[in-house]
């Protein structure tokens, strides 16, 4: 599939639902980061009844095109605002995303929504869009009270979306919520690309001042993932926390070749550019993990992204796919040196290209061979 393939058969499938009136459930909302820091603001609304559609953790196990079909049903308002706004419409948004279910709304649109769709590496695709003219939230948003509570107190963004994390709410929810605005104590709206990496981040930091404190692991374990033609192959070693991060793209794609992000103990100090959010999405997965297992350790993860991936679909891929990689037991090696065989039984490219760029796997150790 090609990307330029998809919006002539999305359109026929979408256009008897656009006018330039929508009644029905908002589940979220989307924040452009063009223009910074006037930006593009707006509800989301779905055109088709369907309980799996704000919700990637359960999306792993679909067909690619299913996934396409059910986001060109995922139609965008927009409405010019500075991130600092304070304005009804700002509130709104707001309240559309502190609710725990989709929330009904009106929208009126200047004319009716263009259909197009927009394929990212770091957030959902996403369906047709307009300039949205009036919003009215046409029932009480069903807010948690924890969720309330944490958004109407005095706390850094931040620390905010740690006790929301802790409490149940999943990173998902925290990025729309981040993103609208809602915590922070100057609180500003916050590009929906921006809001995924930043709460990846944020929780990941969070859980890892636990998972230093922790024992090492004390085997050598190798887990696995393989969902829309991405195959994802972690090595966790024994050691203090280090993680190091592969992805290579196929021939053809404008991501094309082989890149290496690298974190030591005591984490970065600079953005991984080279992966952007695909690595702290990564890392998120595997810091989970190990910080419910209660053990530090070494790890290298090594994405492969095959031919069938031909546009990306999304951030929340790598995500769920680092979190699948440990519903099922690892298979266990002596050495290093054993467990680097069977990698390279499982992956396209020679182990020895990795080999090469590894910072981790450069590292001699008694205990490793």
């Amino acid at each position: 599939m090609r990307a330029s393939d998809i919006p002539d058969e999305m359109r026929r499938l979408m256009a008897p639902k656009m006018t330039k009136e929508f009644y029905g459930p908002s589940p979220g909302i989307f924040i452009g980061a063009e223009g910074y820091p006037k930006v593009n603001a707006g509800p989301l609304g779905i055109m088709e009844n369907n309980p799996l559609y704000d919700n990637p953790a359960s999306w792993l196990n679909l067909s690619y095109m299913r996934i396409i079909c059910m986001r060109a049903a995922t139609l965008r308002a927009n409405k010019k605002e500075n991130i600092f706004s304070k304005e009804r419409f700002v509130g709104d948004l707001q309240e559309i995303s502190l609710a725990s279910l989709p929330t009904e709304v009106e929208m009126i649109f200047s004319k009716k929504p263009l259909f197009s769709m927009d394929f990212d590496r770091i957030t959902q695709p996403i369906g047709p869009s307009a300039k949205l003219e009036k919003l009215r939230i046409t029932e009480n948003p069903k807010i948690d009270v924890k969720v309330e509570k944490v958004a109407a107190d005095e706390l850094k963004a931040n620390e905010a979306a740690r006790i929301l994390y802790s409490t149940g709410i999943d990173v998902y929810k925290i990025t729309t919520i981040l993103s609208s605005g809602a915590l922070g104590i100057d609180k500003k709206m916050v590009p929906t690309r921006w809001s995924i990496t930043a709460t990846d981040d944020i929780i990941t930091k969070s859980l890892l001042h636990d998972v230093r404190t922790y024992n090492s692991i004390n085997e050598i374990m190798v887990f696995e993932s393989f969902n829309l033609d991405n195959r994802f192959v972690v090595l966790m070693m024994p050691g203090s926390w280090e993680f190091e991060n592969f992805e290579s793209w196929p021939r053809g794609s404008q991501w094309y070749g082989l890149e290496e992000e690298y974190e030591p103990f005591a984490g970065r100090t600079c953005y991984a550019e080279k992966q952007a959010g695909g690595y702290y999405a990564s890392r998120l997965g595997v810091v989970e993990h190990l910080h419910k297992i209660k053990r530090q350790a070494r790890v290298v993860v090594f994405r492969e992204i095959y031919e069938g991936y031909s546009v990306p679909l999304g951030v929340w891929v790598v995500r769920e796919n680092s979190r699948n990689m440990f519903k099922n037991p690892p298979k266990g090696f002596d050495l290093i040196s054993e467990a680097l065989v069977y990698i390279a039984g499982r992956l396209r490219h020679p182990i020895g290209m990795y080999l090469r760029k590894s910072k981790i796997l450069r590292q001699k150790r008694m205990s490793d061979f």
